[in-house]
């Protein structure tokens, strides 16, 4: 036995023994360290999905136009844990599809795609693998603008103009043959109420084929100002007074004039076409002497808006005797008479009355200078005027604007501006009223003949 234990051979394989359960030892106690601590050599590894990864496109995009590449893939990892989560959270990862070869042709053409930036010790699968893209050369054109809204919003009389654009033309970018596809290029006027004004605002600019379907285009400028210039038809017509009841006894109205004499209206053309005159009626019943009153002013129905609500009325009078026998007939008396003598004496009454005093306004009669020399012109700062005819009813309706004459004499004037009296020649049976009695006249020589 001492023979062994001295033995060199002997003390080496002890020592070796030795080592290796010191080293057997101090592995286990480590691995049961790394268990009570969760780590493990071995990674646990596992699978996760990305969804809508951005696809980048790489191509001369100065040159080229590259259509059907998806904006964005999903994207399947699969390595360990720690890993995925990293990738997931931090996405610092790209999926791309490479058009960059200068010589690439024109046309379709089936592409995958790529990833770049991924930890190495991940695998990834893309979803889709490829694309079928279509490669076109880039082409810039110009086309006019046409602007559009719906005229279906327009109030009832209103009428708009063609609406205008600023600027008129646009540059539309895109692959060739869908430049080519560009039957119109349109900007529509967002409205959303009733059009009883113009409008002013900004358009977005679409481009469409003949079907009107938008195009994949890039527009240059991509809205336009668009001006819808939105109005309404007018006339001026007179306001012509109209008597109602019966002048009370001893009053006689002489005359009933209107300021202004003179209503514009507004609404459609065929609904203004039918209306010559305003009447306002005046009742006189309750008139004990020269009056000044406001009265409203009834809007024909087929009109939409007048110019004025109200208009100021001028009613003149005068005493009238009234007869004795008549004034001191007795009623119970007057009951006893024959009928057919009733209806004699009011028709004496009503042939002696005098009759009521009504008016009547013409607008824009022509003011016409007369005797003008022959080397001189004559220049009328305003060459119509308005005139109120006054006179009974009968007398009034047959007149017309064609029966009444206005002149100014520029005979006797030198060069320069005057004020010259207005010359009225009218119907006789009627007084009138001039808006203004006088003409500002500018008398100027004529250039000689060379």
């Amino acid at each position: 036995m001492d023979k062994y234990t001295n033995s060199a051979w002997f003390m080496r394989i002890v020592a070796f023994a030795l080592a290796a359960l010191l080293f057997i030892s101090i592995n286990f106690e480590m691995e049961s360290d790394k268990k009570s601590l969760g780590l493990s050599t071995a990674p646990e590894i596992s699978t996760e999905t990305i969804e809508n990864v951005p696809v980048e496109v790489y191509y001369d995009r100065e040159n080229l136009v590259v259509s059907g590449v998806p904006e964005t893939v999903d994207v399947t990892l699969k390595g360990a844990k720690s890993l995925l989560i990293n990738a997931k959270n931090q996405r610092d990862f790209k999926v791309y599809v490479d058009l960059s070869d200068p010589e690439i042709s024109m046309g379709n053409r089936t592409v995958t795609f790529k990833i770049s930036d991924l930890n190495e010790r991940l695998v990834a699968t893309i979803d889709p693998e490829y694309a079928e893209v279509n490669v076109q050369e880039r082409v810039t054109k110009e086309f006019p603008v046409e602007a559009e809204y719906n005229n279906s919003l327009l109030e009832e009389g209103y009428t708009a103009d063609q609406p205008t654009v600023s600027p008129k033309t646009v540059k539309i970018t895109g692959a060739k043959d869908t430049i080519d596809q560009i039957s119109y290029v349109k900007a529509n006027l967002e409205i959303s109420k009733g059009l009883n004004e113009t409008v002013n605002g900004k358009a977005t600019v679409k481009a469409l084929d003949r079907d009107l379907n938008k195009l994949d285009v890039t527009i240059e400028p991509a809205s336009v100002a668009v001006s819808l210039k939105v109005s309404i038809p007018s006339k001026t017509v007179s306001i012509t007074p109209k008597q109602t009841g019966k002048a009370k006894d001893g009053i006689r109205i002489k005359s009933i004039s209107v300021d202004p004499n003179e209503v514009t209206l507004f609404g459609s053309e065929t609904s203004l076409g039918k209306i010559s005159e305003v009447n306002l009626p005046v009742n006189i019943s309750k008139i004990d002497g020269d009056t000044d009153m406001e009265l409203d002013l009834t809007k024909p129905e087929s009109v939409q808006k007048m110019s004025l609500g109200k208009a100021k009325v001028k009613i003149r009078t005068e005493k009238v005797d009234v007869d004795a026998d008549e004034a001191n007939v007795d009623p119970v008396e007057e009951e006893k008479k024959p009928e057919t003598e009733q209806k004699q004496e009011e028709k004496v009454v009503d042939k002696d009355e005098p009759a009521a005093i009504e008016s009547k306004t013409f607008s824009n009669i022509k003011i016409v200078p007369v005797g003008m020399k022959d080397d001189q012109d004559a220049e009328l700062e305003t060459d119509v005027t308005s005139i109120t005819l006054l006179g009974e009813a009968d007398d009034l309706k047959k007149i017309t604007k064609d029966d009444i004459n206005l002149t100014v004499d520029v005979s006797n004037l030198d060069e320069g501006t005057h004020d010259v009296e207005l010359v009225v020649n009218a119907p006789e049976g009627v007084t009138w009223e001039l808006d203004s009695k006088t003409a500002s006249v500018t008398i100027t020589q004529k250039d000689e003949e060379t």
